[in-house]
């Protein structure tokens, strides 16, 4: 795994990434399959939460991770940098941390007589911002354009960061101390928000067994590089949405916006970001067309965190944003299910 940040950096806009028309499916499903047995092989029992962090990496979105301490939530995030050959850094944030450590700052050269931009933390292929929740809502938001725009500005000047770029955050649940909650904004950048939960008895009693003596981090070999993603990246955004899919995916961003039991709908970003996980989902189940499951099943994840309950709605047996999620889907018409046009 590469210690530096590498200076070339391509470019976002325009054309499709360097190398996508050679890719096949095949091959797709050979890498996807690699990444996601590199991931299991750390992270046991938790398929969803693995299969989760591939899809935001080739949405080109970012994930939080939300739960309490030690149930693996930083393991799955250095799991994925793990197995892919791309520059890595890690940020603990904590309540001194500071905006200009997060993208970098601007520091005088007395020889040259000129100021000198140092790269902060974020220039990187993937950032694992550990306990993001536990610095100031200022350093928070530092991440807001690198992760939006996919660059930084420090001084007027801006600075481009790598490709593919992922921030993968973890945040412990807001009822634990020396916690600030992320602003709607910062939420509302994250494609997906997933849990890790306990593992089962099994689980953790193997756990027990293979980590006594070893880090299972130091056997993970990289499956694949950020060449290879970008070209994964470049087939995800070729897979076929109908019509009727498009306007199925408005459909329930809007129904979101009229549920009287949420104070707040879901953003025009949230319905692109939902479309754009879901093409990779039917990608990673060998289909180059997107179908309604591929939008409910991703639906919770993506749309529940931008998501807010209105004032004194209480469900029984369920978090109010997931149950009024749960009554839209059942309530939305679904299209025809074989439609590709």
């Amino acid at each position: 795994m590469h210690e530096q940040v590498t200076e070339q950096i391509t470019p976002r806009a325009g054309a499709a990434p360097e190398g996508t028309e050679q890719i096949t499916a095949e091959q797709f499903a050979a890498h996807t399959s690699r990444i996601i047995g590199s991931i299991s092989s750390v992270i046991d029992g938790k398929p969803d939460a693995v299969r989760s962090a591939l899809i935001c990496l080739l949405a080109e979105g970012h994930l939080l991770i939300e739960d309490v301490p030690g149930v693996g939530k930083t393991m799955l995030a250095r799991a994925l940098a793990a197995s892919i050959d791309a520059t890595v850094r890690r940020i603990q944030f904590t309540p001194d941390l500071l905006p200009g450590d997060v993208t970098g700052v601007a520091v005088y050269d007395p020889v040259a007589r000129e100021f000198e931009f140092k790269r902060g933390a974020v220039f990187a292929h993937i950032v694992i911002a550990d306990e993001i929740n536990r610095a100031s809502p200022k350093t928070q938001s530092s991440l807001l354009e690198a992760m939006e725009e996919h660059q930084v500005t420090v001084d007027g000047a801006t600075h481009r960061l790598p490709d593919p770029f992922l921030v993968v955050a973890t945040q412990n649940p807001l009822e634990m101390e020396g916690t600030y909650p992320l602003p709607e904004a910062q939420r509302d950048r994250f494609m997906m928000r997933i849990s890790m939960g306990y593992p089962d008895a099994a689980a953790e009693t193997m756990m027990l067994r293979q980590r006594e003596t070893v880090n299972p981090l130091s056997a993970v070999t990289a499956a694949t590089d950020a060449a290879t993603v970008r070209q994964l990246i470049g087939w995800a955004r070729r897979v076929h949405v109908a019509e009727s899919i498009e306007e199925y995916a408005v459909a329930l961003a809007q129904a979101t916006r009229m549920d009287p039991s949420l104070h707040l709908g879901a953003s025009p970003r949230a319905t692109l970001q939902l479309v754009r996980a879901a093409k990779v989902n039917a990608a990673l189940d060998g289909r180059d067309f997107v179908v309604p499951d591929d939008l409910t099943d991703l639906i919770i994840p993506v749309f529940a965190h931008r998501l807010l309950a209105a004032r004194g709605v209480h469900r029984a047996g369920a978090q109010p944003v997931e149950a009024a999620l749960n009554q839209i889907v059942a309530r939305v018409p679904v299209p025809f299910a074989g439609m590709r046009v």
